[in-house]
């Protein structure tokens, strides 16, 4: 089947699972989702086929290698050169680099970069994309501060915010992905496809929202951005952005340690009970699914496979099962995955998500826990309409 027509019986068929969860079918504006639907066709095209797209995303993918490189002088001082001789990659190599990168995007916010950069591209999209400004905000917002620090941003309007938006925002949340950990994406799966996955997933978000979730633009909040800066000194801040990322990191190794663990338990259990493992079954679950968005039939079981296991457990789990099978897949069928693969898209996410809210606001995060699995589902569409879009270029 011709990629043109593949791709549109993906548009098809994601559009119609968001359709039959819409909170408002009379609300969804098709002029919008149309015009949605080119931009990131257009912004896929360019990010991954076009030479001066590909050049931008060598830059940007060079400008975190160096970041890495930086980071890495910190850990070698610490551990004393165990990463330059391959000890412990995981930790050393992928997620350390997350408290360097945390300091960045703390030093940034200090000077109020990050405000005036959210003001702008938030307002940019809010013409484009038929949302109001608090969902046009949030979308860049999650982007740059990360699914559970990116709400205390918005702290002084958290309780003013109705269930339907506070939807858009959780959503866009669980989605993206944070800014401070793409370089250990990078560290694991091609930095192009993380790089063009960062803007795919924020379209794509926006259209699947305009389904499930329409909201037109209409009183709204007002939007408090100095929240985004806090009365404090440079090296209060700098300290706190630096065991926030510290944080991060270890949270993300316990749940990489306690996954893996129990993905092996289970799948040694379904093996010796039914023979096969618990990731083979899922794998033939979401089989369709991955032929659906562009994946070419010999990648697709083993590529259906790792799409479950980010579902069910995480990211960094399901891109440490790629990196074992990488060199057994086509191209075209590794960048599909792959642009799947980055995003918070996952059932772990719900708990961090509403445990951020909670803690800001107990009545909200309650709210949020009660879209649960509604949230589930509509990031992983978010997640297969970006690798179908990426399906019709690559």
């Amino acid at each position: 089947m011709p990629s043109v027509l593949h791709f549109v019986l993906a548009l098809v068929v994601i559009f119609f699972m968001a359709f039959i969860f819409s909170n408002d079918r009379k609300k969804i504006r098709p002029r919008v989702i149309l015009q949605l639907v080119v931009i990131e066709a257009l912004l896929a095209w360019f990010f991954l086929h076009a030479s001066s797209g590909l050049a931008i995303v060598t830059a940007v993918s060079g400008f975190f290698e160096n970041l890495l490189t930086y980071a890495a002088q910190g850990s070698d001082f610490v551990f004393g050169g165990m990463s330059k001789a391959g000890l412990a990659f995981i930790f050393l190599g992928v997620l350390c680099p997350i408290i360097f990168i945390s300091a960045l995007i703390g030093i940034m916010q200090h000077l109020r970069i990050l405000p005036l950069l959210i003001r702008i591209v938030g307002t940019l999209l809010s013409k484009v994309n038929g949302m109001g400004k608090l969902e046009s905000f949030n979308a860049v917002s999650t982007l740059i501060l990360g699914q559970s620090e990116n709400f205390i941003a918005y702290k002084g309007v958290l309780a003013d915010i109705s269930p339907r938006r506070l939807y858009s925002m959780a959503a866009a949340a669980m989605s993206t992905v944070s800014l401070s950990i793409v370089g250990a994406y990078m560290t694991m799966i091609e930095p192009k496809y993380v790089v063009a996955a960062l803007i795919l997933n924020m379209f794509s978000t926006f259209i699947i929202l305009s389904i499930i979730n329409p909201t037109p633009p209409g009183d709204e909040p007002e939007i408090k951005l100095d929240k985004l800066h806090e009365d404090q000194s440079f090296f209060e801040m700098l300290g706190e952005y630096i065991l926030a990322g510290f944080k991060v990191a270890v949270i993300i190794m316990a749940m990489l340690i306690g996954f893996i663990a129990i993905i092996a338990a289970v799948n040694a259990l379904f093996t010796a009970i039914f023979g096969i493992s618990f990731q083979q079954i899922l794998g033939y679950v979401f089989y369709p699914f991955a032929w659906l968005i562009g994946i070419p039939g010999p990648d697709a079981l083993k590529s259906a496979s790792i799409m479950a296991t980010k579902l069910v457990t995480n990211e960094f789990v399901a891109m440490i099962d790629l990196k074992k099978i990488a060199v057994e897949l086509s191209p075209r069928g590794l960048g599909i995955l792959s642009v799947f693969l980055v995003s918070f898209a996952n059932f772990a996410s719900i708990g961090i998500v509403a445990g951020a809210i909670k803690g800001l606001n107990e009545n909200q995060g309650n709210v949020v826990s009660r879209y649960a699995l509604k949230l589930v589902y509509g990031s992983t569409l978010v997640s297969l309409l970006s690798a179908a879009f990426a399906g019709l270029v690559l």
